[in-house]
């Protein structure tokens, strides 16, 4: 066929539905570097759409066959006979670059390139990528990978993928949609959850994600009618912004989101000076993003989708921060209950026993139950009694959800225990969920089919329900986020020596001990004794380990004979250091020591921490960590989450500390997200909460 000239109208790309439209509905397609040997992968989209009743155009291209599996190819893309929607890169890695100008000739708003040897593969691997996306923007293409293993729509059948999960006789569609970080995952979750009937609706590899984001997927799946949940499979975070909008967003619209994150960057603590970075890496991080926008994060790959049901069914439930959630458990195997009970406490989902008045109203309906976390019916109930004694649980309110763990009944005798579940008079705002201990694949997929959560294994249910019940709405943006101007006077890059840091933090508002700087000749000023001597020197910011620290000062005399000795063994130990003084500072005690930690996460932005506090903050992994800036209540919810407070929380009869104005500190130092110099990260260690108030007693800062 003789060449045609095809001149691309890209006007309407950069509008969501228009993209979405050409990812994941083309109705014209082209497969560059299609394979006509069908041992190839890159004869597998041809193959796949063929197999899945696609209903619109695909085009083979192919410099070396006239056919691909019986269908005309083309040469190139600029031979082709009408405008593309979408192409689909199949070629070496190298020969990409100079395709994206004849995409665009060939009216392609999408690319997908399925090569790799990308930033993936190392500095000149960015630098083509780099180049391939500046070439991109300039003709107006969205870029889908590089390194992608495509994409899949389930409904119309239009497989851009080489993933051999679709090579399946039939697929089942469904409501749930997938966006994979992970190419090969992507079938891998798609295979487990097919063999337990789940149907999915969207699936996209994204590859590296030079372009098209996960975050814009969610948007376009937050606004696809054929998508009720969504899952992600992440191994970073990308685009935080972008996404951060999009999951906003899907909460909005009542469609859950359920994310597996796996890997932990070292970037944190490659960079970190503080205590706050070892303790709060970007995996805790990624914690407080997902926690802050209303995400049901697992641990478990079977969770991912198992979830799923329990998400779109209870799309609407959530919990309090301050409560504790409370599981009602009624079983027919004790023993495949403790499971799940087991590991729910681990993440501190309890299991509760039935008050005295239920126990009495259940007697009354013909059942004798036990005060037992467990309520186990194993041989003592019938089907009808078993149904009842469920229905009673959904109307109770002293539990939150209610789980039934079947025994091997639900494998050979699912009118038992599934029927009644099934047929059971189930209110729309108190969840169920479903362990079966056995391998009874039949009784999942029936509980499927109607609607409900079902679990092959203890950790995966108590995974997902650990995940949904601490999900909260997301946080908006803090009041605390009106910007502030940085004090006159303190450097604005590098690290702050203690005496600059505690002056941003009085400029924070937030009280430090009374402290003066002084040369190593000056004589002592007044600050009170007992007194601790610091070494001060912005080289130095963890003083103790360059024996930099002295205590109890008693008197003047005392202070100068320390002064000396201090110095001397820290130019010992740090002859390289720059030392600016040292900082005499009024001692300090308080009820309970904290650390109260900021820093500027390269995955999700500004974070702030609080935690058990000492010198064993980095040991003890106590500590609760939300996006910054945060407002007072969140503040409070940390307090709430940090088990060392307890003791200053009324905790058998101990005094009180003053969480009031531990609350406004936090709130203040989550203020560091919001001036105009970007700090890396900042940290307060030990901060004292006393009686009437909280106050500062050693502080770090580093600049950007």
């Amino acid at each position: 066929m003789s060449s045609v000239s095809i001149t691309p109208s890209h006007s309407d790309q950069t509008r969501p539905a228009a993209l979405m439209h050409a990812l994941l509905s083309p109705a014209r397609i082209a497969l560059v570097g299609a394979s006509a040997d069908p041992g190839k992968n890159t004869a597998r989209p041809l193959i796949f759409m063929r197999r899945h009743g696609f209903k619109g155009v695909v085009y083979p291209v192919n410099r070396g066959h006239a056919s691909v599996l019986g269908e005309r190819a083309y040469p190139t893309l600029r031979d082709l006979p009408e405008p593309i929607d979408h192409a689909f890169i199949m070629v070496p890695g190298k020969h990409v670059l100079p395709l994206l100008d004849d995409c665009a000739a060939a009216g392609a708003h999408v690319v997908t390139i399925y090569s790799d040897g990308f930033a993936e593969s190392g500095p000149l691997g960015v630098e083509q990528q780099t180049a391939l996306l500046e070439r991109a923007r300039t003709l107006g293409l969205r870029i889908l990978g590089p390194n992608s293993i495509g994409l899949a729509n389930i409904h119309t059948g239009c497989i851009l993928s080489v993933n051999a999960v679709f090579a399946a006789e039939g697929l089942s569609a469904g409501n749930i949609s997938m966006v994979s970080q992970s190419g090969s995952m992507m079938g891998s979750l798609m295979s487990r959850a097919a063999a337990r009937g789940f149907g999915f609706a969207k699936s996209v590899s994204v590859g590296n994600e030079a372009d098209i984001s996960t975050g814009e997927i969610v948007h376009g799946l937050v606004d696809d009618s054929e998508t009720s949940v969504i899952l992600l499979f992440l191994e970073t975070l990308r685009n935080a912004d972008v996404l951060s909008s999009a999951l906003r967003r899907a909460w909005a619209a009542g469609k859950p989101v359920i994310a597996y994150k796996l890997g932990r960057s070292e970037i944190g603590s490659r960079l970190s000076e503080s205590h706050t970075g070892a303790i709060a890496g970007d995996d805790a991080a990624v914690d407080a993003f997902f926690r802050s926008h209303g995400v049901i994060r697992v641990t478990t790959l079977e969770a991912l989708f198992e979830a799923a049901p329990l998400a779109e069914r209870y799309v609407s439930h959530t919990l309090p921060a301050s409560v504790r959630p409370r599981i009602a458990v009624i079983t027919t195997t004790g023993g495949g209950a403790a499971t799940v009970v087991d590991a729910l406490g681990m993440a501190n989902v309890q299991a509760v026993a039935p008050p005295a008045s239920f126990i009495d109203h259940m007697a009354g309906r013909g059942l004798k139950i036990r005060p037992s976390p467990i309520m186990d019916l194993t041989l003592a109930a019938s089907g009808e009694q078993y149904q009842d004694l469920l229905e009673q649980l959904l109307r109770s309110d002293w539990c939150d959800v209610v789980l039934s763990v079947g025994g091997s009944s639900a494998q050979f005798h699912p009118e038992l225990v599934v029927r009644p579940l099934i047929d059971a008079d189930k209110p729309p705002d108190k969840p169920l969920a479903v362990f079966l201990a056995p391998e009874a694949q039949a009784s999942l997929r029936l509980l499927r089919e109607a609607g409900m959560a079902a679990f092959r294994t203890p950790e995966s249910c108590a995974d997902a329900l650990a995940g949904f019940l601490g999900r909260r709405p997301p946080t908006q943006p803090a009041a605390a986020g009106a910007s502030w101007a940085w004090p006159r006077g303190l450097p604005r890059h590098g690290l702050l020596n203690e005496h600059e840091a505690s002056q941003l933090l009085n400029h924070l508002g937030i009280k430090t001990a009374a402290a003066c700087l002084l040369d190593e000749n000056a004589e002592p000023h007044h600050v009170g004794y007992p007194a601790v001597l610091k070494v001060c020197s912005r080289d130095i910011p963890h003083k103790t380990e360059a024996d930099g620290v002295r205590t109890g000062i008693r008197d003047r005399d005392d202070l100068l004979r320390q002064r000396r000795a201090l110095l001397a063994s820290v130019r010992a130990r740090r002859p390289d250091a720059r030392i600016e003084g040292v900082l005499v500072q009024k001692m300090e005690e308080g009820l309970l020591e904290l650390i109260l930690g900021y820093r500027h996460d390269a995955l999700v932005g500004p974070v702030v921490l609080l935690g058990a506090g000492g010198i064993m903050a980095e040991l003890q992994k106590d500590f609760a960590i939300r996006l910054a800036p945060v407002d007072e209540e969140n503040a409070r919810e940390m307090i709430a989450e940090v088990r060392a407070t307890h003791i200053v929380r009324g905790y058998r009869g101990l005094p009180l500390g003053d969480c009031d104005a531990l609350a406004r500190a936090v709130v203040d130092f989550s203020r560091l997200a919001a001036g105009d110099v970007c700090v890396a990260e900042a940290e307060i260690n030990p901060l004292f909460v006393q009686p009437d108030g909280v106050v500062a007693v050693d502080a770090l800062v580093r600049l950007d």
